[in-house]
């Protein structure tokens, strides 16, 4: 049987992104899907390969599950398992994912540059 904090913790995340992420999505970075790719246009066989959506969940997910992790446990032995429960599952919503989301649309817009090209690139211009 599933806990109830594991559940609550799914119908979280399965509202923030539905609600969450898709105003962050239309309003805050203005995602066109008109847009081509990098992987796309600059294709070389090498560097900007195309691959399939889960590959990038994959890549999404294993940045994402860093800090949750390793936070959420400190705060555990600190103030409790409850601090610890809201860390992982909220920060991983407000801070984490979208942290991620608008840094690959960055990413994106300025030809798969890393933040520190986008950074560079930004303030010399």
């Amino acid at each position: 049987m599933l806990c109830p904090w594991l559940i609550a913790a799914i119908a979280f995340f399965a509202l923030a992104y539905r609600f969450y992420f898709s105003f962050i999505a239309a309003k805050v970075a203005v995602v066109n899907d008109a847009n081509i790719l990098p992987s796309s246009r600059l294709y070389d066989g090498q560097n900007f390969l195309s691959h399939e959506q889960m590959d990038t969940l994959g890549h999404h997910f294993a940045a994402i599950a860093g800090a949750g992790p390793l936070v959420g446990p400190v705060l555990a032995v600190q103030f409790g398992y409850f601090p610890g429960y809201l860390w992982m599952v909220i920060g991983a919503v407000m801070a984490g994912a979208v942290h991620d989301f608008v840094i690959l649309v960055a990413s994106i817009r300025h030809d798969a540059k890393s933040l520190a090209e986008i950074a560079q690139e930004e303030s010399a211009g």
